[in-house]
C-alpha cells in the first residue's frame, strides 16, 4: 500500500508543476523527482485517484484533474501575466487565484453560454461583488460525476437567472451563492493545496470549512465523521 507521505509528495509535485508550467509533470518526471520506480509512482497516483485526491484518465494512469486544475479545455480559463490554466469550474478558478500571488483574470461565460465574463482577482478575492454562482448539487454527491458537477458550477447576474437556466436545461436547481461566499470557500478549500504536507480534507474538516463559510443546512450536510472527503 502506498504511504500517505508519498501521496502528499506526488500531489505537491503535480500542483507545483501546474503553477509553474501550466501543465502537470509526467509520470516519468515524477519518478525522476522522487527517485522512485515508475511502477511505484503510478501506484501512488492510483491511490490519490481512489481517495479523490485527483482524477486519472479513465484508461491510462495520467492525471486528468488535479483540483483546482484540469488538463482538459473548459469554460473557465485563468490567466496570469505570463501563464494560464484551465479550471474545472469557477470554484476552482478562484482556488487557483488563492494559490497564485499575482493578480489573475478568470475568463468564463455567464451560464457557460454566450455572454463572456472576465473576473479579476488577487489571492482568491474577486473585484466583482454583484454576481451569483449556481452550486449544482450537494457536495456529498459531487464525486458521483465530478465532471458534470463542475460543468454546472457557473456564474449569473441574478439568482433568478440561475434558476431559469437550470429549468431551461432540465437541471435540478442547486443552491445559488453570492460570488463572495464562493470565493471564501475557495480560499479556505484550496489555499493549502500547494503545501508539501498536503493531505485530503477529512469529512469533519470539510464540514467545518462549510460551516465557517456560512454554508449550513441539509444541502451542505456530510455523512459521518471518519474518512476523507
Amino acid at each position: 500500500m502506498t504511504s500517505p507521505s508519498l501521496e502528499s509528495q506526488l500531489h505537491h509535485l503535480l500542483v507545483v508543476g501546474f503553477l509553474k508550467n501550466g501543465r502537470p509533470p509526467t509520470s516519468a518526471d515524477l519518478a525522476a523527482a522522487t527517485g522512485l520506480p515508475l511502477a511505484q509512482v503510478e501506484a501512488g497516483l492510483r491511490a490519490l485517484h481512489d481517495s479523490h485526491g485527483l482524477v486519472l484518465h479513465p484508461h491510462r494512469c495520467e492525471p486528468w484533474i488535479v483540483h483546482p486544475f484540469t488538463t482538459s479545455p473548459t469554460h473557465t480559463w485563468v490567466a496570469a501575466r505570463d501563464r494560464g490554466w484551465w479550471a474545472p469550474c469557477l470554484w476552482c478558478g478562484l482556488g487557483i487565484s488563492a494559490l497564485v500571488a499575482e493578480e489573475i483574470a478568470i475568463h468564463t461565460r455567464l451560464g457557460a453560454e454566450a455572454e463572456p465574463l472576465v473576473l479579476r482577482a488577487r489571492a482568491g478575492v474577486p473585484e466583482a461583488a454583484d454576481l451569483w454562482v449556481h452550486f449544482p448539487e450537494p457536495p456529498r454527491v459531487a464525486w458521483g460525476n465530478v465532471h458534470h458537477f463542475c460543468a454546472r458550477l457557473v456564474a449569473f447576474r441574478r439568482p433568478d437567472d440561475a434558476r431559469a437556466w437550470a429549468a431551461r436545461h432540465g437541471f435540478a436547481p442547486g443552491e445559488v451563492l453570492p460570488l463572495g461566499q464562493l470565493a471564501d470557500l475557495a480560499r479556505r478549500w484550496y489555499g493549502r493545496h500547494a503545501d508539501a504536507n498536503w493531505t485530503k480534507w477529512t469529512i469533519r474538516q470539510a464540514r467545518e470549512i462549510f460551516a465557517a463559510c456560512g454554508l449550513t443546512g441539509e444541502f451542505w450536510s456530510l455523512p459521518g465523521d471518519d474518512g476523507k472527503f
